[in-house]
């Protein structure tokens, strides 16, 4: 019973979890302003990484609403594929091989992202 009292503790109420995602709403929405001025590639990754900080918001505030084993992994998936697609994105700089091993090497980092999470 006391687990039980516990875990509800910990879930947000109504007018909680609706300042958070206007919070993670607006930082994102700075943080996408703040990479207009920037140019090609600089401003591509500069996106992306505004958008994997807002899913990883988004996954983590969803934990920390409802915690529960699918909401951790949820959270964890999204931070890896946040970091998997700054990293491509970050690829795009190169070209030819240099630009294959980038994209293979943060295809490795993903994959061993998604497999840690997994076992978690």
């Amino acid at each position: 019973m006391f687990m039980g009292l516990s875990a509800s503790a910990f879930a947000l109420t109504a007018a909680e979890m609706k300042a958070e995602r206007t919070r993670i709403e607006s930082t994102y929405k700075s943080a996408m302003e703040s990479c207009k001025p920037m140019k090609d590639n600089a401003q591509d990754i500069c996106e992306q990484q505004a958008k994997g900080n807002k899913k990883v918001a988004e996954a983590e505030l969803r934990l920390k609403d409802k915690p529960s084993e699918k909401a951790r992994y949820d959270a964890r998936m999204a931070k890896a594929d946040a970091d998997y697609d700054v990293a491509k994105e970050r690829c795009d700089d190169l070209s030819g091989e240099a630009k294959d091993a980038c994209v293979k090497d943060a295809k490795a980092v993903h994959d061993k992202e998604k497999a840690n999470a997994e076992m978690k």
